[in-house]
């Protein structure tokens, strides 16, 4: 079958300023993995050369396959570098980033899938960084409770996780240990355990959904209490991967923010280029905690 080719608005410049490089150079110093270069993010040109990354933890290999992402996979990966939540806090610090995002691949080969080794990040990087807002999009743990209790005692400033696509499509979308349910119930239960913990979502398009299915699963998101929604064109990474079904028109991106944001979300980015870590998004976001954090007059 012959690709159709991409439309304009799916057009970006390629990479090159001096901050870019900068970034890209630190990283591979510090022997560090970056989502924005794992899953060729088409705005790595754009929030690096702003000074925005986003940094992932546990390596570059995850234990699972799912079939729309670029990072590689292996059952088991091998062993987490000990020094990488001192290696991370310094970039960020370095970098003097007020705002980052942390996220990682799946390690379902790991007791706890990997939550205390993030949790230690993210604490290194409040260390290092006190100013640093710290969003954190995590993998569902195996759905366990305590691992995600883990995570949220180190008290991230945002708990990201994706639910990816809409229900009927989860697989063959996201890999057979992965489940819409379970995405749901991570979700909720990060709210339950901290009420005033801010809670984030992404979901693709041009997979084949329909626009009543992405309603829905923006509504089943929004019930279990998320607060941030972020909705953008899926593009395929390699021929190996699923095809795109359909390049999404940026009105109907319109539409879906316009949809949200009637839902009750305090933010939704919908368009063809955003990303679960969409640096526009950043500005609200930032905004929202810093709001939260001023005292009250009594």
């Amino acid at each position: 079958m012959t690709r159709s080719p991409k439309p304009p608005w799916l057009k970006v410049r390629m990479p090159g300023s001096e901050r870019y490089h900068a970034i890209r150079k630190r990283a591979r110093e510090l022997r560090l993995s970056t989502v924005c270069e794992e899953a060729r993010c088409p705005n790595i040109g754009e929030c690096w050369g702003g000074g925005t990354a986003t940094f992932m933890v546990m390596g570059d290999t995850c234990t699972r396959g799912c079939r729309f992402c670029a990072v590689k996979t292996a059952k088991y990966p091998g062993a987490l570098d000990a020094d990488e939540p001192l290696h991370v806090a310094e970039a960020i610090r370095e970098m003097d980033l007020d705002y980052v995002v942390i996220t990682s691949v799946d390690r379902d080969d790991l007791p706890d899938g990997g939550a205390s080794h993030f949790a230690a990040v993210i604490r290194q990087t409040r260390t290092a960084s006190p100013k640093t807002k710290v969003e954190v999009l995590i993998p569902d743990f195996g759905g366990d409770v305590g691992s995600l209790l883990t995570l949220m005692m180190a008290e991230p400033d945002v708990v990201a996780h994706n639910q990816e696509t809409v229900k009927r499509l989860t697989h063959p979308v996201r890999d057979r240990k992965a489940s819409y349910e379970t995405t749901l119930e991570v979700l909720r239960n990060a709210k339950r355990m901290d009420p005033n913990r801010f809670t984030k979502s992404s979901l693709m398009v041009g997979l084949g959904e329909t626009e009543d299915e992405m309603r829905q699963a923006m509504q089943d998101l929004r019930d279990v209490g998320v607060d941030f929604l972020t909705i953008g064109q899926y593009l395929q990474p390699t021929p190996k991967h699923l095809a795109v079904e359909a390049f999404v028109h940026p009105d109907q991106f319109a539409a879906y923010e316009q949809m949200g944001l009637e839902m009750g979300y305090r933010y939704v980015a919908s368009g063809p280029l955003v990303r679960s870590s969409y640096k526009a998004g950043e500005f609200f976001i930032r905004r929202a905690l810093d709001e939260q954090a001023e005292p009250t007059e009594g």
